[in-house]
């Protein structure tokens, strides 16, 4: 719950987070209850236990968040090709890693998945997890490795094909002032090509930006409902 995308955001209140991880537990606690292995008389293979159930925890919370940074990353890729993220450009408020278009998308992520109710999928993966993976239980060293690398590539090729369209054109406008300036060796090139970098980066943005939430919508929809216990 610490991880899930939608509702384990940082940005959100700790209180409303503490809430619904309790809200959870109460609610799955019921059909869970037969599968609870008994109370370990010592501490050590208590923490063991628990130990267990933490990792098991933060490796499904990771591995669901990996598709809801798709959005952010695919902003981060807009921003260097079009010009809005530069070393010559820091941002002391965002980070030196950050760009605008990148948090923008950031904030956007949780309010599509909330919107879209696209949230509930990953919850009832959660409670199918509990079944794939019974309380007590170690998560195997094989396939969740498996699944984490799985998630990565997943999540950046999502991210990638998102910002294809900037891409190709920020290749041909490169391919261009680089033939612009062998032949017109004594211009400025950066300072000529930078506001039309931008503008026409803008503008290919606005146009393209529905599209772009459509596919990521889509693109985590089908991620969602290929995660462990969603079947």
């Amino acid at each position: 719950m610490a991880l899930l995308p939608g509702v384990g955001e940082a940005v959100a209140p700790a209180a409303v987070r503490i809430g619904l991880a309790l809200s959870i537990t109460i609610l799955l606690m019921p059909e869970l209850q037969p599968m609870m292995p008994p109370v370990p008389a010592a501490g050590l293979s208590m923490a063991l236990m628990v130990a267990g159930e933490v990792v098991t925890g933060l490796w499904f919370g990771w591995i669901t968040r990996m598709i809801a940074l798709a959005l952010p990353i695919c902003a981060q890729f807009i921003g260097y090709l079009i010009g809005l993220s530069s070393v010559l450009q820091p941002d002391s408020e965002l980070g030196a890693q950050s760009g605008a278009l990148g948090k923008l998308f950031e904030m956007a992520a949780p309010v599509l998945l909330l919107g879209s109710g696209l949230y509930r999928l990953p919850l009832t993966a959660l409670h199918g997890l509990f079944q794939l993976i019974p309380p007590g239980h170690i998560l195997p060293i094989g396939d969740t490795t498996e699944i984490a690398i799985h998630a990565v590539a997943t999540g950046f090729s999502l991210a990638l094909q998102l910002a294809a369209p900037f891409v190709v054109i920020a290749i041909v406008w490169n391919i261009s002032m680089g033939l612009i300036a062998r032949i017109v060796s004594r211009m400025q090139i950066y300072f000529v090509s930078m506001p039309g970098q931008i503008m026409a980066g803008l503008a290919l943005l606005m146009i393209t930006v529905n599209a772009i939430i459509l596919a990521w919508n889509d693109g985590a929809q089908a991620y969602f409902a290929a995660l462990p216990g969603a079947g």
